[in-house]
């Protein structure tokens, strides 16, 4: 597909959302957030972290057609481009137990992985996916994979045996994914404002209970089980919390189109301000918000912290 075929992801639409239907809305936002340029960007050295940092941060950097590693320790000095060829607008980001790392080709309707030893990226065997978003993997290392345009979540399991369509119901424009330690599924239905759960036990989907979400995107939960969700149309990030389900607004100032969440095993929870292009790190037992050092991000989209157990290849 081309850079001149404008409807790859979905965003949020702003004030003409307001006016026009709901998948009318939706396809406005594709456009929006598809016509940004795609900047040539210089490489650096894969996986090149620094040895005093912590774990680093995956950023896809959608309107630059790569995906950099950001420190999250110092001032960014130490971002680098992955060595991953022919990525036309990249969204979701996932890690396997065993240290994979896929990332939702979504300009290109496929997922592409690079193994932890530092080999060459290979495609995921997939069938028929458009505009490939959100991406998810079970503890298993089954990947899962939100199908945007074809209004479904697949399923492609570790041991290659065949793609699988996960059971919902009236999804439209599924984009972020999560996932729980017992399985159970959670996915940010885009265009119906809502997040639904789908149990591993098969007992079928319901929808979380939340209050005003408009185009939510990125999901993350922490490992006490609370759920946060990027509510996009509403330029906030808000928490549902675990057990009770209370829903609460995590403080922040000046978000614009948030997308991708991330959480480190310190408390901080990160996320992609994309039309600010930047990352913020919220501190969430007081609030505190810093934006992450970076270079040259043009609609950073999606985020992900390797496995704790998974060492990140470098040179």
């Amino acid at each position: 597909m081309s850079e001149s075929q404008t409807h790859e992801v979905p965003a949020p639409a702003g004030r003409m959302r307001r006016q026009l239907p709901r998948r009318l809305a939706a396809l406005v936002g594709l456009l929006l957030l598809c016509a940004l340029p795609a900047h040539p960007v210089g490489a650096a050295q894969p996986h090149d972290v620094r040895p005093d940092s912590g774990p680093p941060l995956y950023v896809s950097d959608y309107g630059n057609n790569r995906v950099v590693t950001l420190p999250t320790d110092g001032d960014g000095d130490g971002q680098v481009t992955l060595p991953l060829d022919g990525l036309l607008r990249p969204t979701g980001l996932a890690w396997d137990p065993a240290g994979r790392l896929y990332v939702s080709d979504t300009g290109n309707n496929r997922v592409v992985q690079l193994p932890p030893d530092g080999g060459g990226q290979s495609t995921v065997p997939t069938d028929g996916l458009s505009r490939p978003l959100g991406l998810a993997t079970d503890t298993a290392g089954s990947l899962y994979i939100a199908d945007s345009f074809n209004d479904r979540v697949v399923k492609v399991p570790a041991d290659g045996s065949g793609q699988s369509t996960v059971p919902t119901t009236g999804l439209l424009h599924p984009w972020g994914l999560a996932l729980e330690p017992d399985g159970d599924l959670y996915i940010s239905d885009f265009v119906n404002d809502r997040v639904v759960k789908v149990p591993a036990d098969g007992s079928g989907q319901s929808t979380v209970p939340t209050s005003g979400l408009s185009q939510p995107t990125g999901l993350a939960l922490s490992a006490a089980g609370d759920l946060y969700v990027s509510d996009s149309g509403n330029n906030r990030v808000v928490k549902i919390a675990a057990g009770t389900g209370t829903q609460t607004t995590v403080p922040t100032t000046g978000l614009n189109s948030p997308l991708g969440l991330a959480l480190d095993h310190r408390g901080n929870l990160y996320v992609a301000d994309a039309f600010n292009d930047r990352v913020l790190r919220i501190r969430l037992a007081d609030g505190t918000q810093t934006t992450v050092g970076s270079t040259g991000l043009n609609t950073p989209t999606g985020l992900a912290f390797p496995p704790r157990t998974a060492r990140p290849t470098q040179d």
